[in-house]
C-alpha cells in the first residue's frame, strides 16, 4: 500500500511540474539584469521558409560550435510538441555591453559542408534564435548573380544583434546579417558577431507588440466578417422564431381542438401528417447509441474546452509564451473530461443503454486516440526526416500519464454522476412497441441531403476567420485577436443550433423519426467544408512543397476538422434535443 501511494504521489508531482511549466514566459529568472550580467543567446531551429513544420536542429547544418555539451532549455510540454529545442549558443553577451566584431569560429569548407549549405540556400532556409524569450530570425544565405550571370551561393557570415532595453529589462531584439562569402570547397570563412545596445521608452508589458501584425488582423475585412456573421445570426434566429414557432402554434391549435363535430374531426385526422404522426417513435433510442453518446459527450467537452482556452488566452496573453497555447489546451482537456463523461453517461442511460462501461471507455478515449493515430503517422514521417517535429518518447509518456491519471478518471467520475443525476428517462411521449414505417419522400428531405446541406451556413459564418487562423498557423503570424475568435465561436454555436433545428423539423415533417444522427451529421458537416477549404488554401495561398510538409499540413488539418466536426455535431444534437422535447411536450401522446 505505501508503494502505491508513493507511485501516485510521483505521478501527481510530475503532472504538477508540467502544469507549473506551462506558461513558459518567465524562465530567464525574472527578466531583470544588472550591468554586465550574462545574457544567453539560444539557438533553436532551422528549415525551409515555405514549409513551417519542416524544421531541424540548428546544428544539423555544419555551423561550428563548441565541442563541450551545451545547455538545453526546456520550456514546457507545449514547447516540445511545437518542435522547439533551445540550445545555448555559448556566444558571450553581457547586459548593456557593446561588442565589436568578434570571431565565433573559423569554418573550413569541405565538399560536404558546401553541399549542405547550398541545399539550404536553394530551399530558402531560415533559422530562429531566442534571447530573453524574444525571437530573432534570419536566413542562412543568399544567391546572387556573378559576372557570368550565374547564381552564386553566398553564406552570411556576420551577425549583428541589436538589443533595446528599458532600465534593467530587455525590450526588443533584432538581427541583421552581412559579409556574404562565396561557398567554395577548401576555403575558410570566419563566422563573427557583434552586439549593440540602445535604450528605449517602451515598457516591458508592451515589448511583444512589435511581433503582432495589427494591419493584417485588424483589417476592415475582419471587422466586416464579424458584422456579416452577426447579421446572419439575427436573420437565422428570427427566421426560426417566426416561421417554425408560427407553424408549430398553428399545429398545436389544430391538434388540440376538441370542440369540432365528428365529421370535422374525421377530416382533420385523415389530413393529419407531419411531425405529430411520429410522436410514438421520435424518442426511440438511436442506432449505435454507444457511439452517439461518446461523440456527443466528447463534443460537449470540446465546446467547453475551446471556450475556456479562448478566455484564458484573452486574460493571460498565452500567445507570448512558446507552446503555452498547446500546453494549456492539453491540461484543460484533461480537466474538462468530467463534462464528456457526464453528458455521455446521462445520454446513454436515458436511452436505455446497459453497457455503460463500454460507453465510458469510448468517450474517454475516442478523440485522444484519433489524434494519437494521426500523430503516430506524422511522427513516423518526422523521425524519418530527422525533424524537430518528431515527438520524443518521454513527451509521449507525459501526455499518456496526463490522460491516464487525470482525463480517464474524471471521465469515469462524470459518467457515474451523469447516470445517476440525469440518466432517468423522462420523454414527453411513450415509445410504441412496433416502429412506424417511414414513407418515401422527395430527395431533398432525405437525411443524407439534410446532413450535407446543414454545414453550409455554419461554415459561411466562420469562413473569414478560418482564413486568418490558417494564415497565422502556416505563415508565421502571431494570432492574438482572441476576442474575434470568441465572437466567431459564439456565432458558430448559435448558427449551428438554428440550422440543425430547421433540418430536424423538416425531417420530422417528412415523417422520418431518425433525427438523432441526422442532427449530429447536419452540424458536423461544417468540418467537411472546412477541410475542402483547406485544400484550396494549400494550393492557392501557400508555397508549401514536399511530402513532409504536405503530410503535416493535411494531417494537422484533419485533426482540427475531426475536433470541429465532433464539437459542432454535439452542439447541433443537443440543440435539436431541446427543440424536439419542447414541441412534443404540448401534444397529446396516446
Amino acid at each position: 500500500m505505501p508503494s502505491t501511494v508513493r507511485s501516485f504521489s510521483l505521478v501527481f508531482l510530475l503532472i504538477f511540474l508540467i502544469i507549473s511549466a506551462a506558461p513558459s514566459t518567465a524562465l530567464e529568472s525574472d527578466h531583470k539584469y544588472q550591468l554586465g550580467d550574462p545574457v544567453t543567446l539560444w539557438v533553436n531551429k532551422v528549415g525551409p521558409y515555405n514549409n513551417p513544420q519542416e524544421t531541424y536542429n540548428y546544428y544539423s547544418l555544419p555551423f561550428c560550435h563548441s565541442s563541450s555539451n551545451p545547455a538545453h532549455k526546456w520550456g514546457g510540454l507545449g514547447e516540445v510538441l511545437g518542435g522547439n529545442e533551445l540550445i545555448d549558443s555559448q556566444i558571450e553577451i553581457k547586459f548593456q555591453k557593446n561588442v565589436d566584431r568578434i570571431l565565433i569560429c573559423r569554418l573550413e569548407l569541405d565538399s560536404s559542408k558546401v553541399q549542405q549549405f547550398r541545399d539550404a540556400i536553394d530551399n530558402a532556409y531560415w533559422f530562429e534564435f531566442f534571447m530573453d524569450d524574444l525571437p530573432l530570425w534570419g536566413f542562412v544565405g543568399d544567391r546572387r548573380p556573378d559576372k557570368s550571370n550565374e547564381n552564386k551561393h553566398l553564406l552570411l557570415t556576420h551577425k549583428t544583434i541589436i538589443v533595446r532595453y528599458n532600465g534593467d529589462q530587455i525590450i526588443h531584439v533584432n538581427l541583421t546579417q552581412d559579409s556574404p562569402k562565396p561557398l567554395e570547397v577548401g576555403k575558410t570563412v570566419d563566422l563573427t558577431y557583434s552586439v549593440k545596445w540602445a535604450p528605449t521608452n517602451i515598457t516591458f508589458a508592451r515589448r511583444f507588440d512589435v511581433y503582432l501584425d495589427h494591419p493584417f488582423f485588424e483589417h476592415q475585412i475582419h471587422w466586416f466578417s464579424i458584422f456579416n456573421s452577426f447579421m446572419m445570426v439575427i436573420f437565422l434566429t428570427g427566421l426560426v422564431a417566426m416561421i417554425l414557432m408560427r407553424t408549430l402554434r398553428n399545429d398545436y391549435a389544430k391538434y388540440a381542438h376538441e370542440d369540432d363535430d365528428l365529421e370535422t374531426l374525421e377530416r382533420d385526422v385523415s389530413e393529419e401528417s407531419g411531425w405529430k404522426l411520429v410522436h410514438g417513435d421520435v424518442f426511440r433510442p438511436p442506432r449505435n447509441l454507444v457511439v452517439l453518446s461518446a461523440v456527443v459527450g466528447t463534443g460537449a467537452q470540446l465546446a467547453m474546452l475551446v471556450l475556456l482556452v479562448i478566455l484564458l488566452a484573452i486574460i493571460g496573453m498565452l500567445y507570448i509564451g512558446r507552446g503555452a497555447i498547446v500546453t494549456t489546451f492539453i491540461i484543460c482537456y484533461a480537466l474538462t473530461s468530467f463534462i464528456s463523461g457526464y453528458v455521455s453517461g446521462g445520454l446513454y442511460s436515458r436511452n436505455g443503454g446497459k453497457n455503460w462501461i463500454k460507453s465510458m471507455v469510448l468517450t474517454a478515449s475516442l478523440f485522444p486516440f484519433m489524434c494519437f493515430g494521426i500523430g503516430f503517422i506524422l511522427n513516423t514521417v518526422a523521425i524519418f526526416y530527422g525533424s524537430l517535429a518528431a515527438i520524443p518518447f518521454g513527451t509521449m509518456v507525459v501526455v499518456f500519464v496526463i490522460w491516464a491519471f487525470i482525463s480517464f478518471p474524471l471521465a469515469l467520475l462524470g459518467t457515474v454522476v451523469g447516470r445517476n443525476w440525469s440518466g432517468s428517462p423522462n420523454n414527453p411521449c411513450r415509445v410504441k412497441t412496433i416502429p412506424r414505417p417511414i414513407p418515401e419522400k422527395k430527395w431533398y428531405l432525405t437525411p443524407s441531403v439534410i446532413s450535407l446541406m446543414g454545414g453550409l451556413l455554419p461554415f459561411g459564418s466562420i469562413f473569414i476567420e478560418m482564413y486568418f487562423m490558417f494564415t497565422s498557423f502556416w505563415n508565421y503570424k502571431v494570432y492574438y485577436v482572441y476576442g474575434f475568435m470568441l465572437l466567431v465561436f459564439l456565432i458558430l454555436v448559435i448558427v449551428t443550433i438554428c440550422v440543425t433545428i430547421v433540418g430536424t423539423y423538416f425531417l420530422l415533417n417528412a415523417e422520418n423519426y431518425h433525427w438523432q444522427w441526422t442532427s449530429f451529421f447536419s452540424a458536423a458537416s461544417t468540418a467537411v467544408y472546412v477541410y475542402l477549404y483547406s485544400i484550396y488554401y494549400y494550393h492557392v495561398k501557400t508555397k508549401m512543397s514536399g511530402f513532409f510538409q504536405t503530410s503535416f499540413y493535411f494531417g494537422y488539418t484533419l485533426m482540427f476538422c475531426l475536433g470541429l466536426g465532433i464539437l459542432c455535431g454535439a452542439v447541433g444534437y443537443l440543440g435539436s434535443t431541446l427543440f424536439v422535447r419542447r414541441i412534443y411536450r404540448n401534444i397529446k401522446c396516446d
